[in-house]
């Protein structure tokens, strides 16, 4: 929740008009008086970028769709726009003082109220700049005009951007891309308010609080008043003064009030630790007992520390727990034009996927609704600047080797009052762990002091780091040197990749790059295609099959352009593909067995590993890339390899070593447990069936047996691991297919011009499976509505003598034959021995008249069910 005032103290400015400037004689001083008639303007709801406003006016229909995006002409963009609106004062909003808050213009801004110019371009200049104005001399009762000229960013500006993972918009974003306000305060506002937290690490059951605020007194007279607060039932106040135009910095400790001091507190876990516990802190200034401003914010109480493992690596720990980061790179959608409801159903799926953190790479939100779901769901992030700042081609201007594209003063004095505005902004998000100041590369000394002064005098509960690049970034791997901080130091951390096609078992064995040892910041097997359903609405009919350009188009830039290693991959392990359906429904069994090992392997080698960050989490439009679900929130197989890989109590196999290991994320202890390892020939008769009895300490892996090598056995085989409870009760199931002939990777190649990429010399033959005997699967089905939430119930039951291999279950609307998303289903693309039967269920919240649960698989005829 934002910094906000109760009683309309502060009212958003949403409803706006806009035209370019190449459409208008006037300039400022007569758009923004209410003689104007912006006859023919858009009409546009703030936040809101240019080219957003235009594709919800229709003028561009879906850009998000096949080649559209290149039919939008760049130099519409290349000129200024304005953004108009009109607003009258309420009876109940105090009129002594009226401040005008801009949260973020891209990219600089001439502002104008009532035909005065109340600030120009060289004022308001920077994406992550923030600024707030006193209006009072010129605002009016009623008839108020306010007209905004946004300069678009040009080469070289620090704007928002996309790097490499999708085409750029054509406009970069250029508009009131954040929220717009009327800050109403009667001569005294209150500004910045932040609790800090101090918890007790010794016992973790006494917190320290102190409570801060800035007071600014905007009349021309002396003031005194009272500023009170309360937490809960902890109340406190301050007689202050303030002389006229003074800003002054108010802070309460626990030495003058003991309740802030507090014993037993609620803390703020990450959802898999424990509950994500929030306090509200409540402000009220008065002056002759009468409301001057008030604010309120939430906050979570939690010590976060890093630390460094024997390896060097740098690890965190929350409350006194060291804690494996299960992560996926965040981005907004390519026009920020997020919603609330598709922000709450991502976070939603990431606490689905069993994931306890999300990177933004870029400091993204056009509000702060992502930043109040990741606190309400116990979701950490990790916070800080993109690396299109850092490389030439996407900056836009020559760099530094070491510190990218900020290093003139003039630069650094622009990103360090934006860093400065950012956490200001941010700050009192308990989610976010740590800052990240630099992604490839570190900053430039100067301006990482800059940071240091940010952070010592405004937040000192949280790390930060230098670089997410830490050991590794390309610059480093060529010269073969770590990234190192001249003003921190090494950061710990690592980029090595892998960024494209990785088999399984790199995972393991690798020890030199992407492999689970250390932090990896972002990592991951490359393309990621979405389903069917996906495709259909992403690519024009004719460009389905065979692929063609505008698949590309919705790949990476540069050296992602294409699908070349993936495909080349899907071919070699699993055989020729014929049809459009055949292709999306095997890569979505080649998304699980890739993603699913990354997360194991880390969580098997915990403690050597700190965390991993899969590259990505989301996507910014439809593509084929990095995403462990699409931009219609459709999941991929990668997003329920995931999911499996990260269940809080699991049974993982190492395709390295060929071990089975039992792994607990949980705090509990399991006793009486039972492991049943078996591997089956593609015959399904059993090889192997071994059964252990064991017990599971808090937060602990073990090995448990290495697998045999069994003579004679079939070019293909499984290994079907299951966990059992006490009495029997099912935990977990994990089901792997395996070839004799492994995944060999070329450890000593050479990949110009990109070195984040290990290629393969010998592909895994998963063929075979093209033999499997045909199975029949029984469904049944049950459908039940609970208030605003659909739960489909399956019954799936194999009735055939073979294996049922990688069940897809789909679930879409008769009426328009879309999938329906999003949605939970508790498992997916799986297996099922002969006879064997399982219930899943799904919930989605979609109501509709008639669903279709559709159900296919490998080796079973694809069966639809009217529900």
């Amino acid at each position: 929740m934002t910094a906000d005032s109760p009683n309309g103290l502060r009212t958003h400015v949403n409803c706006w008009t806009m035209q370019s400037a190449d459409q208008l004689d006037a300039d400022g001083s007569q758009i923004s008086t209410s003689s104007f008639k912006p006859d023919g303007w858009y009409e546009v709801r703030t936040p809101s970028t240019v080219l957003a406003a235009l594709v919800d006016a229709g003028e561009y229909p879906n850009p998000y769709f096949g080649k559209n995006l290149n039919t939008i002409p760049k130099q519409r963009f290349a000129q200024c726009w304005w953004y108009r609106s009109e607003f009258d004062l309420t009876e109940t909003q105090p009129t002594d003082t009226t401040l005008l808050e801009f949260d973020g213009i891209n990219y600089a801004a001439n502002i104008w109220l009532n035909g005065r110019r109340i600030a120009n371009a060289k004022q308001v200049r920077g994406a992550f700049r923030r600024f707030r104005f006193d209006i009072s001399p010129w605002v009016q009762a009623s008839g108020n005009s306010l007209a905004v000229q946004v300069l678009p960013p040009r080469p070289g500006d620090f704007s928002t951007g996309f790097v490499d993972w999708n085409p750029p918009p054509p406009d970069r974003n250029m508009g009131l891309f954040r929220p717009v306000r009327l800050h109403h305060c009667k001569g005294v506002s209150i500004e910045n308010p932040f609790v800090q937290t101090d918890l007790d690490t010794e016992t973790f059951s006494r917190v320290d609080l102190t409570v801060s605020a800035e007071l600014c007194n905007h009349s021309d007279t002396a003031l005194t008043g009272m500023l009170a607060g309360s937490i809960g039932s902890i109340a406190f106040e301050r007689k202050v003064t303030l002389a006229a135009g003074q800003r002054k910095a108010i802070t309460f400790t626990s030495a003058e009030h003991n309740a802030l001091l507090l014993d037993h507190p609620r803390l703020w876990w990450p959802h898999d630790l424990g509950e994500s516990s929030l306090y509200e802190l409540q402000l009220t200034f008065s002056v002759d007992e009468q409301r001057a401003d008030a604010c309120r914010l939430r906050f979570g109480i939690r010590h976060i520390e890093d630390y460094f493992n024997e390896g060097g690596h740098r690890g965190f720990r929350i409350n006194g727990k060291e804690i494996l980061i299960r992560a996926g790179g965040w981005t907004d959608d390519m026009l920020l034009a997020d919603t609330a409801e598709t922000l709450e159903a991502q976070l939603q799926y990431v606490r689905h996927m069993n994931l306890n953190c999300i990177r933004l790479e870029g400091i993204w939100g056009k509000d702060h609704t992502l930043y109040d779901l990741c606190d309400a769901y116990g979701i950490l992030m990790m916070v800080g600047w993109s690396c299109h700042w850092e490389h030439e081609e996407w900056l836009g201007k020559p760099v530094h080797e070491r510190f990218g594209g900020i290093t003139d003063a003039q630069d650094i004095e622009l990103i360090a009052k934006s860093w400065l505005d950012q956490l200001l902004w941010l700050r009192h998000h308990p989610s976010i762990f740590v800052w990240t100041v630099g992604s490839d590369k570190v900053p430039h000394p100067d301006l990482e002091r800059r940071y240091n002064q940010t952070f010592d005098r405004y937040d000192r509960t949280r790390p930060y780091l230098a670089s997410t690049g830490g050991v590794g970034s390309e610059q480093a791997i060529i010269n073969s040197e770590e990234v190192v901080s001249d003003i921190s130091g090494p950061t710990g951390v690592k980029m090595l990749g892998p960024y494209a096609y990785t088999p399984p078992v790199y995972w393991y064995e690798d020890t030199k790059r992407g492999g689970a040892y250390g932090f990896n910041t972002e990592t991951g097997p490359g393309a990621q295609v979405p389903v069917l359903d996906s495709l259909k609405k992403m690519l024009p009919a004719d460009e389905l099959w065979p692929r063609s350009d505008d698949w590309h188009f919705h790949c990476g830039l540069a050296e992602f352009s294409n699908l070349d290693r993936y495909s080349q991959a899907l071919e070699r392990r699993y055989g020729p593909v014929n049809t459009l359906a055949q292709f999306a429904y095997r890569a979505q069994v080649l998304n699980y067995e890739l993603a699913r090992p990354m997360f194991e392997a880390f969580r098997v080698n915990k403690g050597k590993a700190t965390g991993v960050v899969q590259w990505m989490l989301n996507a910014a439009w439809p593509k084929m890339y990095w995403q462990l679900y699409d931009w219609y929130l459709m999941p991929t197989g990668a997003f329920y390899g995931a999911k499996k890989a990260c269940l809080p109590c699991q049974l993982i196999y190492d395709y390295a070593s060929r071990s089975v290991f039992l792994v607990n994320d949980t705090q509990q202890v399991h006793t009486h447990l039972s492991a049943n390892i078996r591997l089956w020939d593609m015959q399904a008769s059993a090889l192997l069936s071994h059964r252990l009895d064991i017990n599971a300490r808090p937060d602990s892996v073990q090995a448990l047996m290495t697998l045999p090598e069994l003579p004679g056995m079939s070019p293909m085989y499984f290994v079907d691991l299951r966990l059992f409870g006490p009495d029997g009760v099912h935990m977990a199931t994990n089901f792997y297919w395996l070839s004799t002939q492994p995944d060999l990777l070329d450890y000593a190649a050479k990949v110009e011009p990109w070195e984040y990429y290990t290629p393969s010399k010998q592909f895994a033959d998963f063929t075979a499976l093209n033999a499997l005997l045909p199975c029949t699967v029984e469904v049944q089905h049950e459908l039940k509505r609970e208030n605003n939430n659909t739960r489909l119930t399956v019954d799936l039951k194999n009735t055939g003598a073979g294996i049922a291999f990688a069940i897809e279950l789909q679930v879409t609307d008769v009426h328009t034959g879309a999938a329906i998303r999003p949605i939970f289903w508790e498992d997916n693309y799986l297996c099922l021995l002969p006879r064997e039967s399982q219930t899943l269920t799904s919930t989605f919240s979609e109501a509709t008249s008639g669903i279709r649960l559709e159900v296919q698989g490998w080796n079973i005829e694809k069966a639809e069910f009217l529900i």
